[in-house]
């Protein structure tokens, strides 16, 4: 029924008798095309819209600041629950190392993520200076017509990571 993984082969063929790597079970059901059961369907969040004009990475993967309100990034991650996904969007201060906005939501549109900049920008009254910079992955929620327009009347200069790299938004990640 091609349930079995590797793994699972492997261990089977172990119990038979039949002493083998499982990195040769692993290399064998390759070549034959075989694969085990994946639980669940991976959860995509970050939906990149390429005929838009990203703004420039201004953080380069440099994660400091030296005073509250120069630097936050942005992202948001999805927990399953028994009623269903919700997705949470947070705001991160750089220098505090804490959040300052954030919202749940069972949808994720640009007004989820909208809502989170809205609260940060209520908790902390940043200068409309253009000195905070805002940093995100290049996801359409945040790189959205609405989002960028809130972020320049706020005077905040917009920043994304590069394409599929985790590690251009990476204290966003871990959070």
């Amino acid at each position: 029924m091609q349930v079995y993984g590797a793994d699972k082969v492997w261990k089977q063929m172990n119990r038979e008798g039949m002493a083998v790597a499982r990195c040769t079970v692993e290399r064998l059901m390759k070549q034959l095309g075989l694969a085990g059961v994946r639980r669940g369907k991976k959860k995509r969040t970050t939906v990149a819209d390429d005929s838009v004009p990203c703004p420039l990475d201004r953080v380069k993967r440099q994660f400091h600041a030296t005073r509250p309100n120069q630097l936050w990034v942005s992202d948001f991650t999805y927990v399953s629950t028994w009623q269903g996904w919700l997705y949470v969007a947070f705001v991160i201060d750089v220098f505090a190392r804490c959040i300052v906005g954030w919202r749940v939501s069972t949808s994720m549109t640009t007004d989820f993520v909208l809502d989170a900049l809205e609260q940060a920008l209520y908790a902390r009254h940043p200068d409309n200076d253009g000195t905070l910079i805002h940093h995100s992955d290049r996801g359409s929620q945040y790189v959205s017509i609405r989002y960028t327009e809130r972020l320049s009347e706020a005077g905040i200069e917009p920043s994304v990571g590069s394409r599929g790299d985790s590690y251009d938004n990476a204290l966003a990640e871990c959070a």
